[in-house]
């Protein structure tokens, strides 16, 4: 299959260049040519697959142009080592647990196969020289990355994050690593970071000195997995016979940052899964809000919440859904809806649930837990992303329940490390500088 890119003024690419490009030459972000359809017979049937069958199919459909069967096989039950269930929390709304991987976070699905995906194309076209992963973070997506190619042969990881505005259990997840994960500590916000990454790919110098792509959700080996969960959380909701006879009666809601995880429900929608409806659960940095109310995309600076990993004041895959509905507001706001909450609200939110049902929620949990209580009509099942484990972000959810978060073993073995980041200042001379000496 072949991708074009969302500015529609760069050559079309193979899904390896996409892949290790990460960025198109116009800046724009790839998409695939077509989306295949998965046939309907398939969900009759889907309550009785396991994570790893539905996501092979899925993945099928995706990337099975590409990739040999045997070796798409290997990466999706190599990348899901672990399960993603759902958990009840009121009579008609479900968590979707996608916190129990390695880094206790949703981005080591889509992290975890886009590291063994390169990994593949790597060795098939036995290239010499190593390629260079540049990754911005404003959290979770940080240590999924660099957990996920941690020690992959042929492949170098730098992590940009915004000093002092990560919690410290997420720094310790990827600043402890060493080998061949580098930490930069940016002088700024994620945004800062973001253009960082951005203009490095687009800097000839540059790339003419590394080979340089992206682990961001820009990089449509990142975000098209995250559809995988989407697939399960259906099946899982019909084996515990939660849905309608048809299953037509499920409402996704995704906290939303950078909105590569919403998208890729979009695609699964696209592809087949039977989705009522949408909702993007933004914090204050509300500009996707703004939009369904107003027509008019209008970014600004990243304002800091407790729900840091969505504090992003200019959403990259805005771009590609736009794309994905033809630049479309009203069928844009017909398939989505919107909701945005202050850190009061989060607060009050995490409070009034664990008091009431004793589950923990995580910041960016609570946002998307809040807005189904808000916009569920009757009949229907809502089911929200709980994108990370509440542990990462100990000090502020155990002074909002009142109560003592238990850190699981693997995280706390994380906090044990050394911390190893090189700082650097937001101009991109300075990081191009210190680039070009690696």
């Amino acid at each position: 299959m072949l991708y074009y890119s969302t500015n529609h003024k760069a050559p079309l690419a193979t899904l390896e260049k996409a892949v290790v490009k990460g960025l198109a030459e116009d800046r724009g972000l790839y998409m695939p040519e077509k989306i295949n359809k998965i046939p309907s017979d398939f969900f009759s049937n889907i309550d009785k697959l396991t994570f790893q069958e539905i996501s092979l199919r899925v993945a099928e459909a995706f990337f099975g142009d590409d990739v040999e069967p045997e070796a798409l096989k290997r990466i999706v039950y190599d990348t899901l080592s672990f399960d993603v269930p759902v958990h009840k929390i009121d009579d008609n709304i479900y968590a979707l647990e996608l916190f129990h991987g390695p880094t206790l976070a949703f981005k080591d699905v889509g992290a975890r196969f886009m590291a063994r995906l390169l990994q593949y194309f790597i060795k098939r076209e036995d290239k010499k020289g190593e390629v260079n992963v540049l990754v911005a973070t404003s959290g979770d997506t940080g240590s999924a990355v660099a957990n996920g190619f941690l020690g992959v042969d042929g492949i170098h990881v730098y992590v940009l994050y915004p000093k002092g505005k990560v919690s410290k259990i997420q720094e310790s997840q990827f600043t402890t690593l060493g080998k061949n994960i580098t930490a930069i500590e940016v002088d700024g916000v994620f945004d800062d970071c973001q253009a960082l990454v951005k203009n490095a790919f687009m800097d000839k110098e540059l790339n003419d000195h590394m080979r340089l792509t992206s682990a961001n959700s820009i990089n449509v080996a990142r975000f098209l997995p995250q559809a995988f969960y989407y697939f399960n959380a259906y099946a899982r909701l019909k084996e515990l016979g939660a849905l309608n006879a048809d299953g037509s009666n499920m409402v996704i809601c995704t906290p939303s940052g950078n909105f590569g995880n919403i998208t890729a429900g979009l695609f699964g929608a696209r592809m087949g899964l039977p989705v009522k409806h949408f909702i993007a659960a933004n914090n204050a940095n509300d500009i996707f809000f703004k939009y369904l109310q107003t027509g008019k995309y209008e970014p600004k600076p990243s304002k800091q919440t407790l729900a840091n990993a969505m504090d992003v004041g200019d959403p990259s895959n805005f771009a590609r859904v736009y794309d994905l509905y033809g630049g479309s507001w009203e069928a844009i706001r017909k398939d989505i809806s919107g909701a945005t909450y202050s850190d009061d609200d989060i607060r009050e939110t995490m409070k009034e649930c664990y008091n009431r049902t004793g589950y923990i929620l995580d910041p960016h949990g609570a946002c998307g837990y809040r807005a189904l209580k808000e916009q569920l009509k009757d009949g229907e099942v809502g089911v929200f992303c709980e994108t990370a484990h509440p542990a990462k972000f100990k000090e502020k959810v155990d002074a909002i329940i009142g109560g003592d978060v238990q850190i699981p073993e693997r995280l706390a073995a994380f906090m044990k490390g050394t911390k190893q980041s090189i700082p650097m200042s937001k101009d991109f001379a300075d990081f191009k500088a210190f680039l070009l000496k690696q």
